[in-house]
């Protein structure tokens, strides 16, 4: 079965270009305005849409992803809102391939199958649980792989060979590069080893391979597009949203503009990276 993500990455192979990869808190800082956010993702330059799904112990990230969550889940965001907001987003862009991501908690508590029929349901493409070791993939990867989505694996600096054989096995949309070891947001990627690292996997597999944790600016953004199908950008822009909050931790009217300036400046720097193939 060709998802979404598999279309959209065969289509910028075929530009010659990687993938600007966008990620956002569902809910923050409010339903309504999170939704505003992410209708006006694509035409901004994101190539590919990751949702957060709130947790209220989000281990892996750093902390204005931590804040993010925190904003949604005070505005009363849910998985059932998440999957809404999905729903809402398809009525207006049947093509943008949007991933859930998260931790496996909420998703447990929904209940997995159900989670899994309603997000197909929404026009959700695929799932990042961060917290779901290649060890359990009978508890959620296999189901979602049988219900046509993508589960997409995490690779670090520190997966070895025979980790990564593991890892790869039932990945499918891309594979997720960990460009830093520690939480979202929290050093900048050496993109010298960055490159090598995805070379390395790339030769493991057929699957494109984007980089995240870490990058923050056009010009990071550039650089490790030069040698990789997709970049992944989370905590720069979540921070532009708390950055354009007012002091009771509202939206303004600036902050939608704000965001959508932020990544398309960020799609400037990934369409940098690599002269557009030339057809023969």
């Amino acid at each position: 079965m060709t998802t979404r993500i598999d279309t959209r990455f065969a289509a910028l192979k075929a530009e010659g270009r990687p993938a600007l990869v966008t990620f956002v808190t569902a809910g923050d800082p409010d339903y309504d305005t999170s939704l505003e956010i992410i209708r006006g993702l694509p035409a901004a330059g994101a190539d590919l849409i990751e949702l957060g799904m709130p947790f209220s112990d989000p281990m892996a990230d750093g902390p204005a992803v931590q804040l993010a969550g925190r904003r949604a889940l005070m505005a009363g965001q849910n998985m059932v809102k998440t999957l809404k907001m999905v729903k809402e987003f398809r009525q207006g862009d049947p093509d943008t391939p949007v991933i859930l991501m998260g931790y496996y908690n909420p998703i447990y508590i929904y209940g997995s199958d159900r989670f899994l029929a309603d997000a197909k349901a929404a026009g959700v493409d695929g799932l990042i649980i961060v917290d779901l070791p290649p060890e359990e993939d009978s508890e959620l990867c296999v189901p979602a792989l049988a219900a046509g989505l993508n589960f997409i694996r995490l690779a670090t600096p520190t997966t070895d060979a025979k980790r990564l054989e593991r890892v790869l096995k039932n990945t499918s949309g891309f594979v997720y590069y960990v460009s830093i070891t520690g939480i979202t947001g929290s050093a900048a990627p050496d993109t010298a080893e960055v490159a090598a690292s995805v070379a390395h996997i790339k030769a493991k597999t057929d699957l494109p391979v984007a980089v995240g944790f870490g990058v923050r600016t056009p010009e990071q953004a550039r650089a490790i597009g030069a040698g990789a199908d997709g970049v992944v950008v989370g905590s720069a822009i979540v921070g532009a949203i708390g950055d354009s909050l007012d002091g009771n931790g509202k939206a303004t009217p600036g902050t939608v503009g704000a965001v959508l300036e932020l990544v398309r400046e960020l799609a400037a720097g990934v369409r940098a990276s690599r002269k557009p193939v030339t057809p023969a």
